[in-house]
């Protein structure tokens, strides 16, 4: 593997990651292993045997409308079996974590009801032998009652499930849009989880503090690129573009990034 493995996302339920990795020259790559606002349960890959195999980092993203946060039970109790079933399914295919949304609740609700279902989630399936693989959260843009909008809402979800091992996903366009301060954000975040496993790169369409959650490519958006650079530097980990653009523009940024990890 590479010291600092760098991919793209390449989409729902990707037929070829390893082909679309190779055509690239992506170290990484991240896949859904279902339709992203599906609630089926993940099915074996016929390539789970060359996805653990293969010399590239994998990383998996769970459904989108997975939310364990919720105080509804038709939304957090299939919630949670969903995101079991896609740990088991991306440890298959040898996934470095599994990338989750933090959640939210509704605005009538306490966040901290939102924060103690996060806890009940991994409590629930630590009797179970825990989750097959990390659990990754991502940091996002908007939302006044999401878990993991605000630094401040952050640090109150990591003192419930930090305990647990949950890893930490950094999406700099998120945290554009929050109104995160790039220039100290990985020292922010360390500062509160102790760790960042994967960064998003990716930059944005609007304005800081925006709350809009519109990705941009990696050198045509609001975030001077040398800033973005900068935080894939300071986190030291994989890298993971989820930019707009086609094979040849992604090929492009992933050298632009390699080569300011060099």
């Amino acid at each position: 593997m590479a010291n600092h493995p760098i991919g793209v996302h390449v989409g729902a339920a990707s037929e070829g990651p390893l082909a679309a990795a190779a055509e690239l020259d992506a170290d990484a790559v991240q896949l859904f292993l279902t339709d992203p606002q599906s609630y089926k349960a993940p099915k074996p890959r016929p390539d789970e045997a060359e996805l653990r195999a293969a010399d590239v980092t994998v990383v998996v993203h769970a459904p989108y409308m997975l939310n364990v946060a919720s105080t509804n039970n038709r939304i957090r109790v299939p919630g949670r079996k969903l995101l079991a079933q896609h740990a088991s399914a991306a440890a298959a295919i040898g996934a470095l974590g599994l990338v989750v949304h933090g959640g939210h609740v509704l605005a009538t609700d306490d966040p901290a009801a939102g924060v103690d279902n996060w806890r009940k989630t991994f409590a629930y399936q630590a009797k179970d032998g825990g989750f097959a693989l990390p659990l990754l959260i991502e940091n996002t843009a908007g939302g006044g009652n999401a878990m993991a909008r605000d630094l401040d809402a952050l640090a109150r979800l990591w003192e419930a499930v930090g305990e647990f091992g949950a890893g930490f996903v950094l999406d700099t366009c998120h945290a554009w849009a929050a109104g995160w301060d790039l220039g100290s954000v990985v020292d922010d975040v360390r500062a509160i989880t102790g760790r960042i496993d994967l960064v998003h790169l990716n930059n944005s369409r609007d304005p800081a503090g925006s709350s809009r959650d519109r990705h941009a490519p990696l050198a045509d958006g609001e975030i001077p690129t040398e800033l973005l650079l900068e935080v894939a530097r300071a986190a030291d980990c994989p890298v993971i573009l989820e930019t707009p653009g086609d094979a040849a523009g992604h090929a492009g940024e992933i050298a632009l990034v390699r080569n300011a990890l060099t």
